[in-house]
């Protein structure tokens, strides 16, 4: 009997989940028709076929080398994949570890028409993602053109009206205009991000400012009135990078579309400074090398400790420390600096007595000689562990088979052998 494993998905929050129970129904109708074991079920939801950034299809594929299953079965071809590429260099993977690929709606064999239909179908697929996209985004543009809002969570600073259209949220909008005056007159990062939290404001996720709250905010020109759509770069394997900007002339501005909150003034202010730091030498920022960055974590709050320059104390001498990144960012931690050339030796002196020296050489090659003994038992116990529990399910299914062979049929039976 022919084992296979199911693969369903739907693609966005539009589809209801029930969408994936109906592809299962109809992948075990076909098994049931076709005399096929369904031995694993893999699904996805929410999830687009364009972009291989789906666990339950890339685990599908990692398992299909262990020879649980012969089969994949998927309700349509469009199910696995709608990008070309990937369908084929999935395909072939599967075909590596002697997998093939079934459709319950489009069945197709070996022959060389099915090769030719199977490209339609999988080019159409393509094309119906692409127009889709496309269809989309001339909405998306048409509902910008009107200077409404077009999904997602609003700028902080903004709530959206009954009619789409953007307007001032205002205990939200002190926030951004003590952000953008403190910047204006100088203040760092870290002095704005203290006085937002202690005065109990917090960003769109309703969580604590930190210093990388604050640099979107500065740079998003709504702020000033401009309202702006599809300025952020393209997807890179589904990722959308909003530090990088799209050509000028496929990004929407529209001058006046947005409630004004910041001042030319300020925002010029804040613009300059921002260019100036853009520019100027990192004198303060030369590079160290700090060998237990990673490696090293607060004993205090768990955060990671970081690697850190900076000058101190009346004559402004160096201190070359690692600090805490939550007291760093957050300010939410009082874990102290611990200077670099300190703890760096104090790893490094006790890796030479206990790891590198000839007597703890010795030590840990018995040590893990006798862990890969141990582990090797423990397989052992694990591999007739399981050998048993597969006889005795065999058995189950051995007794179920004459039950039905002697006329003792009941819906019971089909749940349990599945």
């Amino acid at each position: 009997m022919i084992r296979a494993a199911a693969y369903a998905r739907y693609s966005s929050d539009n589809q209801r989940e029930e969408s994936i129970d109906a592809q299962l129904r109809a992948i075990r109708e076909y098994c049931d028709r076709n005399g096929i074991r369904l031995v694993k079920i893999y699904t996805d939801e929410a999830r687009s076929a364009i972009t291989d950034d789906r666990p339950g299809f890339l685990k599908m594929i990692e398992d299909s080398s262990l020879g649980l299953f012969s089969a994949v079965i998927v309700h349509k071809l469009d199910r696995f994949s709608r990008d070309r590429y990937d369908s084929a260099f999935y395909k072939r993977q599967l075909k590596k570890n002697g997998v093939r690929l079934i459709s319950v709606l489009e069945p197709l064999d070996d022959s060389p028409e099915s090769v030719i239909l199977e490209s339609v179908l999988e080019g159409m697929a393509e094309y119906y993602s692409r127009n889709l996209a496309r269809e989309v985004m001339k909405g998306m543009k048409e509902t910008a053109l009107q200077c409404k809002h077009t999904g997602g969570k609003p700028p902080l600073g903004y709530d959206v009206a009954p009619d789409g259209t953007y307007v001032i949220n205002e205990q939200e909008a002190k926030a951004v205009r003590m952000i953008f005056e403190m910047y204006a007159a100088g203040k760092g990062y870290g002095e704005i991000v203290d006085k937002l939290n202690n005065k109990g404001y917090r960003t769109q996720t309703g969580r604590p400012f930190a210093k990388n709250s604050l640099h979107d905010i500065l740079r998003n020109e709504k702020y000033r009135g401009i309202y702006t759509f599809n300025r952020s770069e393209r997807k890179t394997d589904g990722k959308r990078n909003h530090h990088k900007s799209k050509n000028p002339d496929e990004i929407i501005k529209i001058e006046g579309g947005m409630p004004r909150i910041i001042s030319d003034e300020i925002w010029e202010k804040v613009r300059a400074r921002m260019e100036k730091n853009k520019r100027g030498p990192a004198a303060n920022k030369a590079k160290e090398i700090y060998l237990l960055s990673g490696l090293i974590f607060c004993g205090k709050c768990g955060g990671a400790m970081v690697g850190n320059r900076r000058y101190s104390g009346r004559n402004k001498s160096l201190y070359i420390t690692y600090e805490c990144s939550t007291r760093k960012r957050k300010k939410t931690c009082d874990g102290k600096d611990i200077g670099k050339d300190f703890v760096e030796n104090t790893v490094i002196n006790y890796l030479e007595r206990n790891v590198f020296s000839l007597e703890a050489i010795e030590k840990l090659v018995a040590k893990i000689s006798e862990y890969a003994a141990s582990q090797s038992a423990e397989i052992n116990r694990d591999i007739k562990l399981f050998t048993d529990q597969l006889a005795g399910l065999q058995t189950e299914i051995n007794n179920i088979v004459e039950a039905i062979a002697a006329g003792m049929f009941h819906p019971s039976m089909k749940a349990k052998m599945n």
